[in-house]
């Protein structure tokens, strides 16, 4: 069961070409449309099932549906530089089992979105509340104005405050949505009022207001994603918990980083090429520090929620 909302709405990545082509072509990307008619006309139409979803070039970073997962830990050592770790290798904290939490966005970083120019962002971010006996779950809407190859203006942008945690630990989903319809972007003007600033503040218990609200967000980003010149972007599911096994992903302080990423038998992503600079606040390549991450990515912090 998809308790996220989104299992019928792919990333511009999942397409089917035809349909991905078409998409591309609302919002003025014509070469790279071209290009997907074309690759679809040449293969023969005994193998067009099987390789419909396949594409005919790999630079854009917004057609890659993978993600890598690193995890930065609170440092005030004052290091140039910080190591960044798969979400696999840390240990994680013990101490928020059942806690609360504050999450935030921290970064949202636009490499290559669909289109050019300025982008207006539907982040949607879900999550789920442990009040209590009952589970809740959350989606909030943020809208970010982001030009191509920037990142959004923002650091430490509330997202849930106060979030409980379970004794199993908590599972994330994240989509984006690129928004170019003139009318959906006037809008989304209300998403960055005050009001939301201050992020979805949780209770103890189970808040009988949240539900209704939190459909309403999720709402608001399946319609617009489906919307004539707006597209998906990225889309991905991380679940953190407190065992340790191999593959899995910790809960712990500190900020978790989703990268969209090709995933090819050419390349492995190694978080060993990249570290945090604290003084620029980017993360830049090991060997070369003037080289930022090609790819689309977003950061969000995880802390103990101090109830004022």
């Amino acid at each position: 069961m998809d308790t996220t909302g989104f299992g019928n709405l792919p990333v511009i990545g999942a397409l089917p070409r035809r349909d991905a082509a078409a998409k591309l072509r609302e919002i003025g990307e014509t070469e790279a449309a071209d290009a997907l008619d074309l690759s679809d006309k040449e293969i023969p139409l005994v193998f067009r099932g099987r390789n419909s979803n396949l594409w005919p070039f790999r630079s854009r970073a917004w057609q890659h549906t993978a993600h890598a997962f690193g995890f930065l830990a609170p440092s005030r050592s004052g290091a140039k530089v910080l190591p960044i770790r798969h979400v696999g290798e840390i240990e994680a904290d013990e101490s928020l089992r059942n806690g609360r939490l504050k999450v935030t966005l921290n970064r949202l970083r636009v490499a290559d979105y669909p289109g050019s120019g300025s982008h207006r962002v539907l982040f949607d971010f879900y999550g789920r509340n442990q009040a209590g006996d009952n589970a809740e779950d959350l989606h909030f809407n943020a809208a970010y104005r982001v030009r191509e190859g920037e990142q959004a203006p923002i650091v430490g942008y509330p997202i849930f405050v106060g979030l409980n945690v379970g004794s199993e630990g908590l599972a994330f989903h994240c989509h984006t949505v690129n928004v170019k319809n003139d009318t959906d972007q006037a809008f989304l003007e209300f998403l960055e009022s005050d009001a939301f600033r201050t992020g979805l503040k949780l209770a103890e218990i189970a808040q009988p207001a949240i539900k209704p609200l939190s459909n309403m967000a999720m709402a608001l980003t399946k319609a617009l994603a489906k919307r004539h010149r707006n597209v998906s972007v990225q889309d991905f599911h991380l679940g953190l918990d407190f065992e340790g096994t191999a593959m899995g992903a910790r809960l712990a302080v500190g900020d978790y980083i989703a990268v969209q990423i090709p995933e090819t038998s050419e390349r492995v992503w190694r978080w060993d090429d990249w570290v945090y600079e604290p003084a620029s606040g980017a993360i830049v390549a090991l060997d070369n520090r003037e080289e930022l991450i090609p790819y689309n990515y977003l950061v969000f912090g995880v802390s103990r929620y101090q109830q004022a």
